[in-house]
């Protein structure tokens, strides 16, 4: 039994700790004040995505929604510095979009074969090498690692074809996509045959080709989330083109023009732009035409509309080789496959500052430690002015500095904030 196709999925990804920086102490015989050389922890592993063009689903995001990188190791003596956490590259198919599950932004779109770091592995803390200076030589005291990130992500499969197939369940679209290109998609005379979306390559000509698409059938309410259809007009976000395939035949009883009407509303109701998207009608199973009437009102009906109608039989081969040459002039003139711009906006970290802050003096060094200053210093890009002085505002709006003045400190004394060291300026 195949398995059945997910194209959307929630999961929680952790990139690693940092490792932490040790105290220790060169110690040989005959070398006397060896000195400190105790070494940095590890970075941690960072969580990428990467692009794997033999997935056709999420499927292997199912049943495992929980991805964690591992921490990076703590350092050692003799200036050994803890081994860095591996990262963890999670495999997408081509066309996934990455999206925030709070807000539903855009955060990447999977599109293109660069990896993309989801999240970054907490920095490693420094070990008591660092700390040494002419006036403190035997510094007791190192930095523990920063924490990872942690990220609630969404990730949605849109596929990435030139054009759609789409049309009501049973019209043939399935039988269309084998005779134009070598997929070989599951096909029976009953609804719903099409469980998932099915890609092929169609060769109209040498040095030209497209990617086709045949999309599950359609129903009326789709766009409100009835039948399946609902689980894939997503898909036809990203076609160029659309080839709306209607059945002409008058086999099963359905009026054609009632058809053609009722995909065009849900296809509107879905997105007004996606209505809008070029589009060819392929008037299908004229081999089995029970009432040519039936055909001559429904061409009438939709040239109406400034649209093409060409007259195919999919199952004898007939007239569609002239509908994937026009197909192949109209993608010559329309712009390429859309790839979605991240819109998502990182919020402003919100940091508690209530905790226990620890200060211990050596010297002219202050060395402050709080979980919440590990994790501030955490969500700071120190490359970034911006950054930078939000990260000074937090420490003043906690009354840090007024603590520090208050046991003593001097312009030009060290502040060491686990990885980090300043000069104090009042």
């Amino acid at each position: 039994m195949a398995a059945p196709f997910v194209d959307t999925a929630r999961i929680t990804v952790r990139s690693g700790n940092g490792g932490n920086g040790v105290v220790a102490f060169h110690r040989e015989k005959y070398i006397a004040a060896g000195g400190p050389d105790g070494g940095d922890g590890g970075r941690g592993g960072d969580v990428i995505l990467t692009v794997d063009d033999h997935m056709s689903t999420l499927m292997d995001f199912r049943y495992k929604r929980k991805y964690t990188a591992p921490n990076g190791q703590d350092g050692g003596g003799s200036r050994w510095t803890g081994k860095d956490g591996a990262d963890l590259v999670l495999k997408v198919p081509r066309g996934t979009v990455v999206r925030d599950a709070a807000t539903g932004a855009i955060i990447k779109d999977m599109s293109d074969d660069a990896p993309f770091v989801l999240c970054r592995g907490g920095r490693g803390g420094w070990g008591n090498q660092h700390f040494a200076t002419p006036t403190r030589q035997a510094p007791r005291f190192a930095k523990a690692g920063l924490p990872g990130e942690t990220r609630d992500v969404i990730l949605e499969l849109k596929l990435l074809a030139d054009v759609g197939l789409v049309g009501f369940p049973n019209t043939g679209k399935s039988t269309l996509l084998s005779v134009v290109s070598k997929a070989r998609p599951k096909i029976a005379n009953y609804h719903f045959t099409t469980l998932f979306p099915n890609l092929g390559v169609v060769y109209v000509d040498e040095g030209t080709s497209f990617v086709l698409a045949d999309i599950p059938g359609i129903i009326e309410g789709a766009a409100e989330g009835a039948g399946l259809g609902s689980d894939f007009l997503r898909h036809i976000d990203r076609c160029r083109l659309l080839i709306h395939v209607v059945d002409v035949s008058g086999s099963e009883g359905r009026d054609p023009i009632e058809d053609f009407d009722a995909i065009c509303s849900e296809l509107e109701r879905f997105s007004p732009q996606l209505a809008a998207r070029k589009m060819l009608v392929a008037a299908n199973k004229t081999d089995i035409l029970t009432d040519p009437s039936l055909l001559e009102r429904f061409r009438a009906h939709v040239e109406q509309k400034g649209l093409e109608v060409f007259e195919i039989s999919a199952a004898a081969h007939r007239g569609v080789s002239e509908l994937m040459r026009r197909a192949a002039r109209e993608l010559q003139s329309l712009p390429p496959v859309e790839i979605y711009a991240p819109d998502y906006v990182a919020p402003e970290p919100q940091v508690d500052t209530s905790g226990e802050v620890r200060i211990e003096r050596y010297d002219e060094t202050w060395v402050v430690e709080a979980p919440w200053i590990q994790r501030l210093i955490a969500n700071v890009n120190f490359s970034d002015f911006e950054s930078r002085n939000w990260f000074d505002r937090i420490l003043r709006q906690s009354g840090l500095f007024d603590r520090l003045e208050e046991m003593g400190i001097q312009d030009g004394d060290i502040v060491s904030l686990y990885d980090l060291e300043f000069e104090y300026q009042h």
